[in-house]
């Protein structure tokens, strides 16, 4: 492609004094990680391959399926079962060539998450997954990258800059809700989703070219039932002081006593863990040295309950979300 065409794509942004040429080039030059091409990944994904971020890698281990159209238009009824990073890669190179976009088919676990958040200058966290975003916001917080988070159900969301020189997203949600809703049982406006995945790329791109004010430190929230929008700065808030940290599945310990909180499941995820109601866990009495990996799907009970035995208990303990279909029980 001729240098030219490149200059007229991206002509009506370099006109703005926030961009110009210097800021292009640094856009050009950026290597954005985006976590989920779903809903929020979908929009996020196709603004910054339209402004010209240079590399952009996309992890999603999920399937295109039709209960997604109504919210991610990207995807067409003949890619339905089809890799949706696989699939949304295709589109992106046909949208803008200049642009590479490396799609890998896989979750996004506390295992593989330092080494793609290292290799990024930011990191959109559009999974809507507490256990994705909380391993996300310590892999960001531990290296200085900016994490643009994201979330959205039913008919509002909200997105912020967290970590890169901000607080983590742990510090803005230092206590999470008992129970968690999702798409599949709350439901959720097509329309919602994509002005939140379209306000993290607009964070990120803002990040990428340092723009003043930062959207570091920063929530943008929306609620569409009653068309509001609002926010707040979070500069100074504070980080937790013991975090519970998740763990993949593969970085369990012989030693570790493993607890599957999950009533729904007929079996434990694995022949040594144990089964224990979530409102059991102030039961528990580890033995002196041990790590206690809570279980559970999300990882929301985990958390829960883990901050519970902390309360109590002065050991190690850890949270696994067993979203991987090797830990399925």
């Amino acid at each position: 492609m001729a240098a030219g065409d490149g200059m007229n794509r991206y002509a009506r942004q370099m006109v703005l004094p926030q961009v110009g040429p210097e800021g292009q080039e640094r856009l050009s030059g950026a290597q954005a990680l985006i976590v989920g091409a779903g809903g929020l990944g979908v929009p996020a994904l196709q603004y910054l391959v339209g402004a010209g971020v240079g590399r952009v890698t996309l992890i999603d281990g999920d399937q295109v399926e039709a209960t997604n159209l109504h919210r991610q238009p990207i995807y067409a009824m003949r890619q339905i079962g089809r890799s949706k990073a696989q699939a949304a890669a295709a589109v992106m190179a046909e949208m803008n060539p200049e642009v590479t976009v490396r799609p890998l088919v896989d979750w996004l676990t506390p295992a593989n998450a330092p080494a793609l958040v290292a290799e990024a200058d930011v990191v959109l966290d559009c999974a809507d997954s507490f256990a994705v975003s909380l391993t996300l916001s310590d892999a960001c917080l531990a290296v200085g990258k900016p994490l643009i988070a994201g979330s959205a159900l039913a008919l509002s969301g909200y997105a912020a800059g967290c970590c890169g020189g901000a607080p983590s997203l742990r510090a803005v949600f230092p206590d999470l809700p008992a129970q968690g809703a999702t798409c599949a049982t709350a439901g959720v406006m097509g329309p919602v989703v994509g002005m939140i995945g379209a306000l993290q790329a607009q964070m990120a791109l803002a990040s990428v070219l340092g723009l003043s004010p930062s959207p570091l430190g920063r929530l943008v929230s929306l609620d569409a039932a009653t068309w509001r929008m609002g926010g707040f700065r979070f500069d100074n808030a504070s980080e937790p002081h013991a975090p519970l940290p998740f763990i993949a599945a593969s970085q369990i310990d012989p030693g570790d006593l493993l607890v599957d909180l999950r009533t729904e499941a007929p079996h434990p995820f694995r022949p040594d863990a144990r089964h224990l109601p979530p409102d059991q866990i102030a039961r528990l009495d580890p033995p002196p040295g041990a790590r206690v990996v809570l279980a559970c799907r999300t990882g929301l009970r985990a958390h829960n309950a883990g901050q519970i035995l902390q309360a109590r208990w002065p050991g190690r303990i850890a949270l696994l979300a067993l979203t991987d279909s090797t830990t399925r029980g």
